[in-house]
C-alpha cells in the first residue's frame, strides 16, 4: 500500500518574555562566596549580600564611641553580623551629604592623602570581603583562604577593621578614626605597653604599599634628626607588615584643625590662637626645608590638635546686629603635630608635575612652572588667612577661575611671572601677559564668584598693630612669583612674631 502523505503541523511560537535579573554573591553555610543569579521580580536570597551596601554609625569627637569589651568579637563573628544587617536593608544606602564651607576638587579627591586625620564617623563596610590579598609585587596574588585564613580585605584592598581584632600580636583595635584613598587609621591599644596609639593601615595594593615606604623613610629621617620632636612633627613609633598591609605607628592625637573649625560653625581662631599656629608651622616647615623636603600637602586637615580640650563662651554673631549671641568653643591649647609626609618630596628627587590639594596650591603649580620651597609658604599663607576667616581663602576648582581669584585677592601679576606662565600656559593668557579672564567658557556663576572674592585688605582690615603686621606677612607668603616670596625661615623672623597678642575668644 502506498504511504499515506505526511500531514505537517504548524507549531505555535512561543510567547515572548522579557525577564529583568542581576547577578549577585551569596554566602553558603560553609562560608564559600558563590555567584547567584536572581530574577527581579522574586525576593533575593536572606544571604545575599550586595558590595553596595554599606553602614555608617557616626560619633561627633565630642562624644567618643565607648570601649569595646568583652566577648571579644572574631572576624567570623563580625562577618555573620554584617551578613545579616546587610541582608535588612536595601542594596544601595543613600547618605546625605556632610555641609561643606568648601569646594572640592574632584581630582584631588583621588590623591593619597587623608582628608580627615581624626574623623568623627566610624564607618563599618558590610560587603562580601574578597578573597583576593593584592600582591605587594608582580607576582601572582595569593589569597588568605589557601592560608587558612578568613580574607582580610575588601574587593579596594582595604584593610576591614573589626573592633577588638589583634594586629601583629601586638595592637588591640578599638576604632576607626578615618579613611582616605591611600587606607584606614584606627585608634589600637599597644598590648605590651597599654599606651594608645594610631596605625595607619595601607591599602594592600602595590602603587599604595611603594608610597607608603617612601613615606617611612621620611618619617624615620624627622625623627632620627629630632628626636625630642622639638619641631612638631608626627614621630613614627614603629611600622610592620601585616596580612600584606604596610602599617604606621605614631602616638594618638586630637582631631585635625579642619575638623575643629567644622564643630566650632567655622568660627575663626582667636588672634592669640594664630599666632601660635603659625610660629609651630612654620617652625616645622623650616625645619624639613633645612633637611632639603617639601611637604608639598600642607592644609588643616594635616595638623593635628595634641588636645581637643575646650572651654565654651558666649559671643555676639559678626555682621548681624540683632541676631542671638551663639556659643563658641575655644582651645584650651593651641599645641599642634604636622602629619602626612606621603607627598613629601627630596629637593633633589623626582617632582610630580602637580602637588597640593587645590585650596593651598601656589600658582606656580598651577600655571606648570616647576616648584619647590616656595610652594609650602604660600600654602601656610592660604591656611593662616583660613584660620583668620574661618573658612578657605580659594573656593574653587578650576585653574583659570583659581588664578583669577588670586588676582582678585593679591592685584595684577608680576609681569616677569605672567610672561613666564603664557609661554608655559599660553590658554589662560591673551595679549602677551594679561589673564584670559573671563573667557567665553567661563559660567555666570563663575564670574560672580570671582567678582565677589575679596582683596587681602578686605579679609585682615588693618585696624590695629597686630592686623597690620599679619596682613604684611601673608601677603608676603601670597606673593605671585616665588622668587619674591618670603621663606619659611625668614618669615620666622617678621615683626608679627614680637607682638604679644593678648588673650581673646
Amino acid at each position: 500500500m502506498p504511504t499515506p502523505p505526511v500531514v505537517s503541523r504548524k507549531r505555535k511560537r512561543a510567547h515572548q518574555y522579557t525577564v529583568s535579573y542581576s547577578e549577585v554573591q551569596e554566602v553558603d553555610n560553609e562560608g564559600r562566596v558563590r555567584e547567584v543569579i536572581v530574577i527581579e521580580d522574586t525576593p533575593p536570597p536572606l544571604s545575599t549580600i550586595s558590595p553596595a551596601t554599606t553602614h555608617t554609625n557616626g560619633f561627633s569627637t565630642s562624644r567618643q564611641p565607648p570601649l569595646y569589651s568583652a566577648p571579644i568579637r572574631t572576624r567570623a563573628r563580625a562577618a555573620a553580623e554584617a551578613q545579616a544587617l546587610s541582608a535588612s536593608t536595601s542594596s544601595t544606602a543613600i547618605v546625605a551629604p556632610a555641609p561643606k564651607k568648601r569646594k572640592r576638587d574632584q581630582a584631588d579627591e583621588t590623591r593619597g592623602t587623608l582628608a580627615r586625620k581624626v574623623a568623627t564617623g566610624f564607618q563599618q563596610q558590610a560587603a562580601v570581603p574578597s578573597s583576593k590579598s593584592w600582591a605587594s609585587g608582580s607576582g601572582p596574588a595569593t589569597t588568605d583562604a589557601s592560608n587558612g585564613l578568613l580574607p582580610c580585605d575588601d574587593k579596594e584592598g582595604h584593610y576591614i577593621i573589626v573592633p577588638d581584632d589583634i594586629i601583629y600580636n601586638r595592637y588591640r583595635t578599638i576604632r576607626l578614626l578615618g579613611q582616605g584613598t591611600f587606607g584606614k587609621v584606627v585608634e589600637a591599644v599597644d598590648i605590651q605597653t597599654q599606651n594608645r596609639v594610631a596605625i595607619k593601615i595601607i591599602r594592600a595594593i602595590p602603587k599604595y604599599r611603594d608610597a607608603s615606604k617612601i613615606e617611612i623613610r621620611v618619617l624615620q629621617k624627622l625623627k632620627e634628626r629630632d628626636p625630642a620632636n622639638v619641631h612638631k612633627c608626627i614621630h613614627l613609633l614603629h611600622w610592620f607588615d601585616h596580612r600584606n598591609h604596610i602599617c604606621l605607628v605614631s602616638e594618638l592625637l586630637g582631631m585635625c584643625v579642619y575638623d575643629f573649625l567644622k564643630e566650632n560653625e567655622f568660627a575663626p581662631f582667636p588672634r592669640n590662637h594664630i599666632q601660635s599656629f603659625a610660629r609651630q608651622l612654620l617652625g616645622s616647615v623650616a625645619f624639613l626645608h633645612d633637611l632639603h623636603l617639601i611637604h608639598t600637602d600642607l592644609k588643616p586637615e594635616n595638623i593635628l590638635l595634641v588636645h581637643n580640650d575646650y572651654r565654651l563662651a558666649i559671643v555676639p554673631v559678626p555682621g548681624k546686629r540683632n541676631a542671638p549671641p551663639r556659643t563658641k568653643r575655644t582651645l584650651q591649647s593651641t599645641d599642634i603635630r604636622l602629619i602626612d609626609f606621603g607627598s613629601a618630596t627630596f629637593e633633589e628627587e623626582y617632582h610630580s608635575t602637580v602637588v597640593s590639594t587645590r585650596h593651598y596650591r601656589a600658582p606656580e603649580i598651577i600655571l606648570g612652572l616647576g616648584w619647590s620651597y616656595p610652594c609650602d609658604a604660600y600654602s601656610l599663607g592660604c591656611i593662616l588667612v583660613e584660620f583668620y576667616t574661618g573658612v578657605a581663602l580659594y573656593q574653587t576648582h578650576d585653574n583659570l577661575e583659581h588664578l583669577a581669584m588670586m588676582e582678585a585677592v593679591m592685584g595684577k601679576m608680576p609681569d616677569r611671572f605672567a610672561r613666564a606662565g603664557a609661554r608655559s600656559k599660553p590658554e589662560f593668557f591673551k595679549d602677551g601677559s594679561r589673564l584670559n579672564w573671563p573667557n567665553t567658557k567661563a559660567s555666570r556663576q563663575s564670574k560672580k564668584d570671582v567678582r565677589a572674592t575679596k582683596s587681602l585688605q578686605e579679609v585682615i582690615p588693618p585696624s590695629d598693630q597686630i592686623n597690620k603686621h599679619f596682613l604684611d606677612l601673608v601677603r608676603r607668603l601670597l606673593a605671585f612669583d616665588p622668587a619674591q616670596r618670603i621663606s619659611v625661615r625668614e618669615a620666622l623672623h617678621h615683626p608679627y612674631f614680637s607682638i604679644n597678642v593678648s588673650d581673646e575668644v
